[in-house]
């Protein structure tokens, strides 16, 4: 039984980075559909494909890397929000990967964002995750 989607969304694109896939497919949910969107408009992915077969449907993700040195785009992908221990961020105390150089992914009422998006939209919410 999957308690967590989100981690297991995650584990399936930190695994397929491991193994040096090309593209991995995940069951699909509406919140993995925006995460999806988000790494792609930040350049962490290659490309995506939403697709509708069976009840729940799948995503395939193209993974991006190097083209000479074969390093992956995704350095790390952490989840921080679990459902033991939500974690929560206003506009005042929003967290910073890498002092800007990463991405912290928030689902917040205007949708799910980047870190940096929802403090020009001065939002909080919750941090689904990290990635640089």
């Amino acid at each position: 039984m999957n308690t967590d989607p989100i981690a297991d969304y995650l584990t399936r694109v930190r695994n397929a980075i491991k193994a040096n896939h090309r593209v991995v497919e995940i069951p699909a949910s509406n919140l993995k559909k925006e995460i999806t969107k988000v790494l792609f408009d930040k350049g962490y992915i290659a490309n995506y494909k939403f697709e509708e077969n069976g009840p729940q449907g799948t995503i395939k993700v193209a993974l991006k890397y190097h083209p000479i040195t074969k390093i992956s785009a995704i350095r790390s992908i952490d989840r921080i929000s679990r459902p033991g221990y939500r974690r929560y961020a206003g506009t005042s105390n929003m967290p910073r990967v890498l002092n800007g150089l990463g991405i912290a992914i928030l689902s917040t009422s205007h949708g799910v964002m980047t870190d940096k998006e929802a403090r020009q939209q001065n939002v909080g919410g919750e941090v689904l995750c990290y990635v640089y």
